[in-house]
């Protein structure tokens, strides 16, 4: 059963087994980030936290991310995640976001981030008052997937580097996966591990996921599952 956990009095964590979603609340609105894994009541949690007027915004449409979408008519989604969505089953309309949208909470902004790589569509948020980034899966200190279908190790690459270039927007990261929360030097370490693998100069070890093989290549900070050579 998902825990809500409170961070201040405006923002929970709701930990839902391996898998977390975030509850934001500005003065006029709230914003649940994500869905989790197994909860299909997050709406009814969420609305337990607050009466403010809710809206639904997905970092992406892996399906541990998105299990309680179905009690909401639509969600704020990257248009690049559409098929992802699609494919594991997700019915609510999709309201596009890109790249420096705003989610105005009323005395609270979130900023959209496109982030792609772990998926086509994946975003993160700035949110602006707070100095803290919502990273979605691309950041965190345990098994980042990027083996299977849509996962792209160059675009992921490029995307660590534009949320590098943005570290001086924020003090810490909300990580979806992991512990909590993460550090802003850890992207550093994740491009390092990343272009490592790129080069072929890291050496991974050939694991099962799901009925799946890929390759684990494990760091001090944290582990990517690749494809198989």
């Amino acid at each position: 059963m998902a825990e809500a956990i409170r961070i201040n009095d405006s923002t929970w964590r709701i930990e839902d087994g391996g898998v977390r979603f975030l509850l934001l609340c500005g003065k006029e609105k709230a914003a649940l980030v994500d869905t989790g894994m197994n909860a299909p009541d997050a709406r009814k949690i969420a609305e337990g936290l607050t009466d403010l007027p809710l809206l639904l915004i997905n970092t992406h449409a892996d399906p541990d991310h998105i299990s309680g979408n179905g009690a909401f008519a639509e969600v704020y989604m990257s248009p690049a995640e559409e098929e992802n969505y699609r494919n594991f089953g997700g019915k609510c309309e999709i309201l596009p976001v890109k790249e420096g949208d705003e989610f105005d909470l009323g005395g609270r902004i979130l900023r959209v981030i496109d982030i792609p790589g772990h998926t086509p569509g994946s975003i993160a948020l700035l949110d602006v008052e707070n100095r803290i980034l919502i990273s979605g899966d691309t950041i965190s200190d345990r098994n980042i997937f990027m083996f299977g279908p849509m996962r792209n190790l160059d675009r992921y690459i490029d995307s660590l580097e534009h949320l590098s270039e943005l570290q001086g927007q924020f003090d810490e990261i909300y990580p979806m996966h992991g512990s909590f929360p993460a550090s802003p030097d850890l992207i550093g370490k994740l491009i390092e591990g990343a272009k490592e693998i790129q080069a072929g100069k890291a050496e991974g070890k050939e694991v099962e996921f799901y009925g799946n093989k890929a390759l684990l290549y494990k760091f001090p900070y944290a582990g990517l599952l690749c494809d198989l050579k």
